[in-house]
C-alpha cells in the first residue's frame, strides 16, 4: 500500500495491523475515543497527584525521569507484545502521568498556570486538527505524509542526538531560550500537531477493518501524538516566558 499505511507515528506502523485475526469485533472510532479519554484521565489524576506532593515538599525529580523511562520501555514491549496491549496502554498512560506530573509541576512552580493554558492550547490544536481533517481543508496525499514522516523522524533523530551529548555535558542549542531554539520548538510542535493527520488518516482507514483490540493501539498511538504535542507546547511557552 505504500504510503497509504505509513505515519510518523511508531505506535500506526503496518507492524500492528497486517496480522490475521478471526475475531469478529472490530475496531471503532467510538471504541478508540472511550479508551483514550480513559487513558487521559488517569494521566489527569496523576499529574494533580504530583502536583500535590511537590506543594508538600516531596522531592518529585525522580518522577519526570522514570515516567519518561517507563513509558519508553513499555512502548517497546506493546511494540512486540501487541495483544497485551489492554494492559500495556493503560500502564502507558500511568508512566505518561509521572513523567508529565513531574515536568509540569516545576512549570506551575515557576510560571503559575502555564500548564493549564498548554492544555488550553493543545486542546485547541487537537480540535483544529480534526476539523481540517474532516473538512478535507488538508488533504492527507502521499506527498503529504512522506513530507511529514521525514520531518518528525529527523526531529526525533535531533532530540537523540542531543539528549546523548547531555551525558557528555554538551549542552544542546534546542535546550536554550535563544531565538534559534524558539525556532525548532516551534517547528516540533507544528510537526508534532502535524502527526494527527497521519493518526486520523489511519483511523479512518482501519476503522471497522482491524480486529476490535487493536482499537489500544490505536489509543496509545494517539496518546504518543498528543503527549509530544503539550510537551512542546509547554516547552515554547516555557521559553517565551523566560524571555519576555
Amino acid at each position: 500500500m505504500g504510503y497509504l499505511d505509513k505515519t510518523s507515528n511508531p505506535a500506526f506502523s503496518n507492524y500492528f495491523w497486517n496480522t490475521s485475526s478471526g475475531s469478529f469485533k472490530k475496531m471503532t472510532v467510538t471504541g478508540i475515543l472511550l479508551k483514550t479519554l480513559f487513558c487521559l484521565l488517569v494521566i489527569t489524576s496523576i499529574v494533580v497527584a504530583i502536583w500535590k506532593l511537590y506543594a508538600n515538599g516531596t522531592n518529585i525529580k525522580w518522577f519526570a525521569t522514570g515516567g519518561m523511562l517507563g513509558a519508553i520501555i513499555i512502548s517497546i514491549v506493546i511494540s512486540v507484545r501487541q495483544h497485551w496491549a489492554h494492559i500495556l496502554v493503560p500502564l502507558y498512560a500511568v508512566a505518561k502521568g509521572f513523567f508529565l506530573g513531574g515536568i509540569t509541576a516545576y512549570a506551575q512552580a515557576s510560571f503559575p498556570n502555564l500548564p493549564y493554558q498548554a492544555i488550553g492550547v493543545t486542546l485547541v490544536t487537537f480540535f483544529v486538527v480534526l476539523f481540517l481533517y474532516q473538512t478535507r481543508l488538508i488533504v492527507v496525499t502521499n506527498k503529504v505524509k512522506s513530507l511529514i514522516i521525514t520531518v518528525c523522524t529527523s526531529i526525533f533523530v535531533v532530540y537523540l542526538i542531543s539528549w546523548i551529548l547531555g551525558f557528555f555535558g554538551i549542552k544542546s542549542f534546542i535546550w536554550g531560550t535563544s531565538w534559534l531554539a524558539i525556532g525548532f520548538n516551534i517547528f516540533a510542535a507544528i510537526f508534532a500537531a502535524l502527526s494527527l493527520l497521519l493518526d486520523f488518516d489511519y483511523i479512518e482507514r482501519q476503522k471497522n477493518r482491524a480486529p476490535k483490540y487493536k482499537e489500544w493501539m490505536a489509543t496509545w498511538g494517539l496518546l504518543v501524538t498528543i503527549v509530544w504535542l503539550y510537551v512542546e507546547i509547554l516547552r515554547l511557552m516555557k521559553k517565551f516566558a523566560i524571555r519576555f
